[in-house]
């Protein structure tokens, strides 16, 4: 009796019922989402990615309790739902690709809340996943700065079923950063200058070397191939100005990858700096004041004369 009285004061005040139930999911979502900021982010608690969960589970129960509200209005409209039908899909079209879009996401598990993604020419950290858009902070990796740009972008989920997603998110802490040195054709000894570059990379990945190499072995084995990572090199080449070219890379941290790349610039050009003193032409030394008019071979010839 209680069952059917409480059913015909929620079906004689729809409207009161439909708000009620709103208030009641809104207070639910916000005193959840409350105790998750408490929080510390660790190891195995991503507050960013269980408040994303707590939206989408509560936006899920509000329509569906909805829905049982106004069952039996619904049930009128399906007399004309074919009709009704053509034309949602046409209005909708978009809305409901997305949705089938945060379906394939769900199911691929392509990624997740707090993940670096790259999708088309956008990079960015997930910062939120609903059911029609995925949202972005946008990271400059093309800068190679790797540090977020401001910037926020929101991607319909529809584009994640046509376009491909990369899943960068080992990049968050270590990276194997890339970077050019472009010099004059100098008459400088080039083996000696890579030498140079190869001594400065492990001095300064010194610090960090047994760590980077513990990571990159968690990578390699998660990803079940050999990357060989943790290898820093030094390649040589010219460009088509007849330019020396070094292209240097190594296993860094993330954060720290452009403040090493400076100093390996800094002491580079000190180093060819001070190579390319004791190569001077003889017109710089003329003007210099310090130039020997008695050439190398004119030197050991008056040496032999001696």
């Amino acid at each position: 009796m209680d069952k059917e009285i409480i059913w015909l004061t929620v079906h004689d005040n729809k409207w009161l019922a439909s708000f009620l139930v709103l208030i009641l999911f809104l207070m639910l979502r916000w005193s959840c989402v409350r105790l998750i900021k408490k929080f510390r982010k660790g190891d195995d608690i991503d507050p960013k990615r269980w408040i994303n969960v707590v939206n989408n589970l509560t936006s899920l129960f509000t329509i569906i309790a909805l829905i049982v509200i106004w069952l039996s209005e619904l049930r009128f409209i399906a007399l004309s739902i074919a009709a009704f039908a053509v034309a949602l899909v046409v209005a909708t079209r978009e809305q409901i690709q997305s949705f089938l879009g945060a379906l394939y996401i769900a199911g691929s598990r392509a990624f997740a809340v707090g993940d670096w993604i790259q999708i088309g020419t956008v990079h960015g950290e997930v910062v939120s996943s609903d059911w029609l858009t995925t949202t972005l902070l946008e990271v400059d990796l093309e800068g190679k700065s790797y540090g977020y740009t401001g910037r926020t972008v929101v991607i319909p989920n529809h584009h994640f079923s046509t376009t491909a997603v990369r899943n960068l998110n080992f990049m968050r802490r270590y990276i194997t950063h890339s970077f050019e040195l472009v010099r004059e054709a100098d008459p400088i000894d080039i083996r000696a200058a890579r030498q140079f570059l190869m001594q400065r990379i492990e001095f300064y990945s010194s610090p960090f070397r047994q760590v980077a190499e513990r990571y990159g072995a968690l990578i390699e084995k998660k990803l079940g191939v050999e990357l060989n990572m943790n290898e820093y090199g030094v390649r040589v080449c010219t460009n088509s100005t007849a330019k020396n070219v070094f292209m240097i890379s190594f296993f860094c941290p993330t954060p720290e990858a452009v403040a090493i790349e400076q100093k390996i610039t800094e002491d580079f050009m000190a180093y060819w700096y001070k190579q390319t003193r004791n190569y001077q032409s003889p017109e710089s030394k003329h003007k210099d004041g310090d130039y020997d008019r008695t050439e190398p071979g004119d030197q050991s010839k008056d040496a032999s004369s001696d």
